[in-house]
């Protein structure tokens, strides 16, 4: 074997070393490597998806996920029942809720101004008490998959949050301390915000730029069903 070729180790070291993975009865499970900070930012479309994907993998190895939104909305055509939300009922483990306001601050979508700075901060206290609740529980054990949020989860999404500071909602302190009080087990994720989250670059571990290369609203495409909601 030449010095170019892949070693045998190499080739058993791949992922799958060729058989095809089949789907399995999930059943409450532990994470053996989480507690990191995620952060996905940038004016392309796919951030709150790509953090639905994680929460999807997650669950499906028996972790408890929950994600907490500090707000979506969208555009006229967007419908108030979303396809994530009925996909996530219907999965063990994962589970969501809403605390922002239903629509974007500084959009004039029809919502409330004055009710966005009100209902981020709830969002803010809203993801504290779950963060002490992932604080209180022993996350290096399998956590019921029925469970609600409080009794603890391995993964917490906060969603838009990001998008919330960049609108002065919250303010990037506010942000530093839900870090601050994140559980050494606990996934982190907050996603949102089409300005760079600079004060984030020492306190996170993953950074994701999601960028706009192209995107039909552009042309006029209305959201679509499926796709964008």
């Amino acid at each position: 074997m030449s010095d170019d070729q892949p070693s045998k180790a190499g080739i058993e070291n791949t992922p799958g070393q060729g058989r095809t993975p089949e789907a399995e009865v999930i059943e409450p499970s532990a994470p053996e490597e989480f507690g990191l900070v995620q952060v996905w930012w940038g004016d392309g479309k796919g951030k709150t998806t790509a953090t639905l994907g994680m929460a999807l993998r997650a669950a499906g190895h028996g972790y408890r996920v929950h994600m907490l939104q500090f707000m979506k909305g969208g555009a006229s055509s967007v419908e108030a029942v979303r396809g994530e939300y009925n996909a996530i009922e219907a999965l063990p483990g994962l589970s969501y809720e809403n605390l922002g306001h239903y629509g974007w601050h500084g959009m004039a979508d029809g919502s409330d101004e004055a009710d966005h700075e009100v209902e981020a901060r709830a969002g803010l206290e809203r993801a504290h008490e779950l963060l002490e609740a992932a604080t209180d529980a022993d996350l290096d054990a399998p956590i019921d998959l029925d469970s609600p949020p409080e009794d603890g989860v391995h993964m917490l999404i906060l969603d838009e949050v990001l998008y919330a500071a960049d609108r002065g909602l919250l303010s990037e302190d506010d942000v530093h301390g839900l870090i601050d009080a994140k559980p050494a087990g606990l996934e982190l994720v907050l996603s949102g915000s089409h300005a760079e989250p600079s004060y984030l670059e020492e306190r996170a571990d993953l950074i994701t730029n999601v960028r706009k290369m192209k995107h039909p609203i552009d042309d006029g495409q209305r959201a679509r069903r499926g796709t964008e909601f």
